[in-house]
């Protein structure tokens, strides 16, 4: 790698960590970049999970205080996370990614219209008693739709945060801020699986990913203190117009 290159992985990997820690989506940024430095798709798709992985672990450290009272409903959420993310990196490598990701814009909207309409969607799911009643409650579609979720994060990744974060604030009635916590650690638990399984059997380019790993551990942790400061609002709205951006330039890669 020449400096140019070091440089443009490293800013790319900066704001892609401190972008996945506001809103999620930081893969629309660190993703192409290993595309336009020459790597393969498959080979930039592993190398992008390993190399953003500090940037999650950032963004949970950020938000110590936000998980620190969540921890029976963390526990719950372990198993189905390990074991979707396990199935999605086996996926990925038996697979060609071709028409997943002819989906994945559709995927984008879909999660980005959870976060828009979440008020009324979370009016919904209490009403038909599907949220969780708290803490200690775990709901069964919350726990599937984990599973789900981290099979897809696993195997592609773009939006995996976007998604999971507008499902838990349709299914968990608690503060934006804690639920972003909270969709940063799982995203933290389902890409540390990835990056084991790529380490042993993927294609990692080892150079670009520690280069870039410097710099989503920093995006992620100043990233987390951003969003705090955005307050609940702010935070929804950078939610559903980050998704809006991913489904269009995912969209418009499909032409």
């Amino acid at each position: 790698m020449d400096w140019l290159e070091v440089f443009g992985l490293l800013t790319a990997a900066a704001l892609g960590g401190a972008v996945n820690a506001v809103a999620g989506g930081g893969s629309l940024i660190s993703f192409p970049a290993l595309l336009a430095a020459g790597y393969p798709a498959k080979t930039a798709n592993v190398t992008n999970t390993v190399a953003l992985w500090p940037g999650y672990l950032g963004g949970s450290l950020g938000y110590r205080e936000e998980l620190r009272y969540q921890r029976c409903r963390i526990a719950r959420l372990v198993v189905p996370s390990v074991l979707g993310a396990f199935a999605g990196s086996a996926i990925l490598l038996a697979t060609s990614d071709g028409a997943f990701e002819y989906i994945v814009p559709f995927l984008i909207i879909f999660a980005t219209g959870l976060t828009a309409f979440q008020r009324r969607l979370t009016e919904l799911a209490e009403t038909h008693r599907l949220a969780a009643r708290s803490a200690e409650d775990t709901p069964a579609l919350l726990v599937a739709a984990v599973f789900l979720f981290a099979v897809y994060g696993a195997y592609f990744g773009a939006g995996l945060s976007i998604m999971v974060f507008a499902v838990l604030s349709v299914l968990v009635p608690d503060d934006l801020q804690r639920l972003n916590a909270l969709k940063g650690l799982l995203s933290l638990i389902i890409n540390a699986v990835a990056v084991i399984y790529f380490a042993a059997f993927g294609p990692v380019e080892w150079g670009p990913a520690a280069v870039m790993a410097v710099g989503a551990l920093a995006g992620g942790y100043l990233g987390a203190g951003l969003a705090r400061r955005l307050g609940q609002e702010r935070l929804r709205s950078a939610v559903v117009l980050f998704g809006a951006a991913m489904a269009v330039v995912l969209s418009l890669r499909l032409l």
